[in-house]
């Protein structure tokens, strides 16, 4: 057979098996910037006769906004996306010649589980998958999107990235199958009760829930811009006089140039923000408290130490913007991980090898002061608002409660512990505090701080 016939009725074959996921690719990616990988390969699933065009996985390098990515797009064209110990060394050979060049990795999920009929051998091939995405995590960003149904172990993948999308009424993510689970129960579950954005905000997976794939680039194309060099056109002398009449988190929020906001479908009291403060990249976590401040549980340290890691990976400055008191004062949240969380929070502050900076904007309490603005566990700069609290008890109540007995001397507690007693004044009198600052100028003395500190 002539050579050249071959090789043009093969590539039509590719080209018609792919077209759909081509697309999505080209969605997010620069115009005619994809180069594939590994295109020729054919294998054929012996359970069910049928051949595996490209071993059901498109894989390849690209470019986003001029930034160098390496792509792996799962193809339910071909056996419903199912994984095949083939299809997985074709993208672990992406993902390592992703970490042999530094280059970040972009998936693009949609999977029924795997193929039927190769046994363990797939589960070999998944095992080898998994664990190189886990090699590579603090080595180059993974970015994941559930583009579709992802069942079985394939979403694993989902929990290993730095961040995953999920688009609105389509991403469903479930390591078992709704008809597994049916089965389980007895009874019919929907998918979406299942995997659904909302359905797993308290897991940490969704970082972003977007409207459609367009949204991904945007996305991708902000972290990655965030993560390049320091922009030189910031404006260094900013002041928000807007923070001297209400210092709330929405105006605070305004200090950053362009902030994105990660995994804010879950726990919004605390919010994980990438952006920049006077062109220098910076992560920070914003309590967002309304009048009587954030009280911490598990669920809300686990979403700070989600993000956390992504920190200590990339060295980024970490800020907070403390109006946290302490853990809330229930049966249940005691009977959680709260107290591991917060052990584990300390362990990655503790990782952390560039500028750390406190600004209590408007409350820090008990354990909402040692955790999130405290000298003592390696915050480098601390300030606070000249009308922050910064205390032991939140209230006289709250002391009575706690150290009061029948021989407390309720006067010498209700003195001790009265609101003008946790004026941050007093904690700056200690040495605690670097600078007590009108509001308006927090962004000064941010930018004065990360320039001496962040490298």
């Amino acid at each position: 057979m002539d050579k050249i016939q071959l090789l043009q009725e093969r590539k039509a074959k590719l080209a018609e098996a792919g077209k759909e996921i081509r697309q999505r690719i080209n969605a997010i990616v620069d115009e005619n910037s994809f180069v594939e990988l590994s295109a020729f390969s054919f294998s054929k699933n012996e359970f069910y006769g049928l051949e595996a065009a490209g071993e059901g996985v498109i894989t390849g390098f690209a470019t986003i906004g001029d930034y160098p990515f390496y792509v792996v797009a799962q193809n339910f064209s071909v056996l419903s996306g199912g994984v095949s110990k083939a299809n997985c060394d074709k993208i672990v050979k992406c993902l390592e010649t992703a970490e042999k060049n530094s280059t970040p990795v972009l998936y693009l999920l949609h999977t029924q589980g795997v193929q039927v009929g190769e046994g363990v051998t797939v589960l070999e091939g998944l095992g080898k998958l998994l664990s190189k995405s886990t090699q590579l995590k603090g080595i180059v960003p993974q970015y994941v999107v559930v583009d579709g149904e992802v069942y079985g172990s394939a979403a694993m993948l989902a929990a290993v990235a730095d961040f995953t999308f999920f688009l609105d009424k389509k991403s469903v993510l479930a390591i078992n199958s709704p008809f597994v689970l049916s089965a389980k129960s007895g009874k019919n579950v929907a998918k979406e009760e299942i995997g659904s954005a909302k359905a797993l905000a308290k897991t940490g997976i969704p970082a972003f829930e977007i409207a459609d794939i367009a949204e991904v680039r945007t996305n991708i194309l902000a972290i990655s811009e965030l993560m390049a060099t320091p922009c030189i056109d910031a404006e260094l002398n900013e002041s928000v006089p807007a923070l001297n009449a209400v210092s709330d988190a929405a105006t605070l929020m305004t200090i950053f140039e362009n902030p994105l906001e990660i995994w804010a479908g879950c726990e919004s009291d605390v919010k994980t923000v990438l952006g920049r403060i006077g062109g220098i990249s910076v992560a920070a976590v914003v309590f967002d408290g309304g009048e009587n401040g954030v009280e911490l549980n598990a669920a809300k340290l686990a979403k700070i130490n989600n993000f956390m890691e992504f920190v200590c990976c990339y060295g980024l400055p970490f800020i907070t913007f403390g109006d946290v008191k302490g853990i809330c004062p229930c049966s249940c949240v005691n009977n959680s991980r709260v107290m591991k969380e917060a052990a584990e929070y300390l362990n990655l502050l503790d990782t952390i090898d560039t500028a750390k900076i406190a600004v209590v904007y408007k409350k820090a309490v008990g354990l909402g002061y040692s955790l999130f603005a405290s000298k003592s566990v390696g915050f480098d700069y601390t300030c606070a608002f000249a009308n922050a609290k910064i205390a032991l008890f939140d209230s006289v109540a709250g002391a009575q409660i706690e150290l009061g007995d029948e021989k407390a001397d309720k006067a010498a507690l209700a003195e001790k512990y009265a609101d003008e007693n946790a004026d941050p004044i007093n904690a700056a009198k200690d040495g605690y505090i670097d600078a007590i600052i009108e509001p308006q100028f927090v962004k000064q003395y941010l930018i004065a701080s990360l320039q001496m500190l962040a490298r």
